[in-house]
């Protein structure tokens, strides 16, 4: 199997500069699962245990000159450490700006290459997988290795590629967040309260976050959001009700789930607004299975979503409290 691309600028800065500190938020580990068309970065995915986060680019969005063959239908999967990759990222960055400051930018030399080699380690008669970033001057060339598990075989590839289309399945409803700095303010109060939060949303448009020990109840709504996917109205007179009892109604009425998940699980998807998302949009899976958090990216300067990039979680429920 061969691996070979070269980063661009806009790659580069995707990956240093934003996503590569979020999803080390999600988890020291992750599947790097490469294809023909994209690059994607999957946590626990494998495994019912924690968040999953699934971020996926399209090649262009990151690489030009990309390279992949295998026999599992040119499909690499691998796990790797995302903080030595992203701190070897960060070395070869400033060897890489050096170069072009030197030289003027010349593109045939100031390029990042990133490629899957096998090498010797030191002291070990064994080889051993890595991801390799190199880039040359006029005289010297700077390499990184970052080590990377085995690559996945064929029967694993096909299983976490199974779970990925399982995991794109997305809520019917769907409520738009657009203060993300408003909901972490929230979240970093609660998670001294307790461990266990209550996430309610409506077809209404409606968040509703509630944290409960057997001393304090702590809640947080959010209204009248952009609801996507199923939405029905507010029924008369609900405005004038608690925000507990409007939830218990809709609920009843079947315009609403509920679900309990873990605060640190959702503190930890909180940590997604560091790959810099322009919103983002919460919702219950069918049967309560999952709260889904969907982040969304705009083409810079527009309002239009940029279709290269894509970053969702789903958190799993701490019961089976899935109200519909």
């Amino acid at each position: 199997m061969k691996f070979k691309a070269f980063l661009t600028d806009h790659g580069v800065n995707l990956l240093e500069k934003r996503f590569l500190q979020a999803l080390d938020k999600m988890g020291k580990t992750c599947h790097l699962y490469l294809t023909r068309d994209h690059a994607i970065f999957l946590h626990n995915l494998l495994n019912g245990d924690g968040i999953q986060s699934i971020a996926q680019f399209q090649k262009e969005a990151l690489f030009e000159d990309y390279r992949i063959s295998s026999q599992n239908d040119d499909r690499i999967a691998f796990t790797i450490d995302l903080s030595l990759l992203h701190r070897a990222l960060r070395s070869i960055l400033t060897i890489y700006t050096e170069f072009g400051g030197s030289h003027g930018g010349d593109a045939a030399l100031n390029r990042l290459q990133i490629k899957l080699v096998k090498k010797l380690p030191p002291h070990s008669n064994q080889p051993m997988p890595f991801l390799t970033f190199e880039t040359r001057g006029y005289k010297s060339a700077v390499i990184q290795d970052v080590p990377i598990s085995k690559p996945l075989s064929r029967s694993d590839v096909l299983e976490l590629q199974a779970a990925l289309d399982m995991a794109q399945d997305l809520p019917q409803t769907l409520v738009q967040v657009p203060d993300m700095n408003q909901l972490q303010s929230f979240v970093d109060r609660m998670k001294h309260v307790g461990d266990v939060l209550n996430v309610s949303i409506t077809k209404y448009g409606d968040l509703h976050l509630q944290i409960s020990t057997s001393l304090i109840t702590l809640g947080a709504e959010f209204r009248k959001l952009k609801v996507v996917g199923e939405q029905a109205r507010v029924p008369p007179g609900d405005d004038n009700l608690t925000a507990q009892t409007r939830t218990r109604r809709a609920i009843d009425r079947g315009d609403a789930m509920s679900v309990q998940v873990s605060v640190k699980h959702f503190f930890k998807s909180i940590q997604c607004h560091l790959a810099k998302p322009d919103c983002a949009f919460y919702g219950i899976a069918q049967q309560g299975s999952c709260l889904t958090v969907v982040f969304q990216f705009f083409v810079p300067g527009t309002r239009q979503t940029d279709k290269s990039i894509s970053l969702h979680c789903r958190l799993p429920v701490l019961v089976d409290s899935g109200t519909n």
